[in-house]
């Protein structure tokens, strides 16, 4: 079955049938996890680097935020049975869409939080599909753990 992440948005699924996917990502960054040994897999399509930005609304939508957001994704995987040292991470986005001048760099912010979060908790992203200018769509296998991601005008390829 088909999952579809919405922007602001997290999913996790320990159906080996399942495929969780995420389109329009643009400034915005989508990180998948996975644990190959239990095959339960998450992903979140984040938008914005800080809850601080706005408090209520980070508590109305903490997938919004990355600092909210990533927490909330490695606790659900571990609830299906996920164990941190095992769990590969896949990142995509942080383009700068609209933003030519780079006066607002929203998508290397939200890459630097993503970043911050991660080293914190000792956790390492094993590849990555960052930057540029365009959309992108990104695609987790629940049964295998592959991470595809198809970028404006072209087609899928694995990262």
């Amino acid at each position: 079955m088909v999952i579809t992440v919405g922007v602001g948005d997290l999913k996790i699924s320990n159906n080996p049938k399942d495929v969780i996917i995420t389109h329009a990502l643009g400034s915005c960054i989508g990180i998948t996890v996975y644990d190959p040994e239990v095959k339960v897999g998450g992903m979140l399509h984040y938008m914005l680097p800080e809850s601080t930005l706005d408090r209520t609304k980070a508590k109305k939508s903490p997938f919004m935020f990355a600092d909210t957001g990533i927490p909330i994704l490695f606790r659900s995987c571990y609830k299906l049975g996920a164990v941190k040292r095992r769990m590969i991470v896949k990142v995509a986005g942080g383009s700068s869409i609209m933003d030519d001048s780079g006066f607002f760099n929203i998508g290397k912010r939200n890459y630097a939080a993503l970043r911050k979060i991660l080293w914190r908790n000792n956790v390492l992203i094993k590849s990555e599909d960052i930057g540029g200018n365009g959309n992108r769509t990104v695609r987790l296998y629940i049964s295998h753990g592959g991470v595809e991601v198809k970028a404006s005008n072209k087609g899928y390829r694995p990262i």
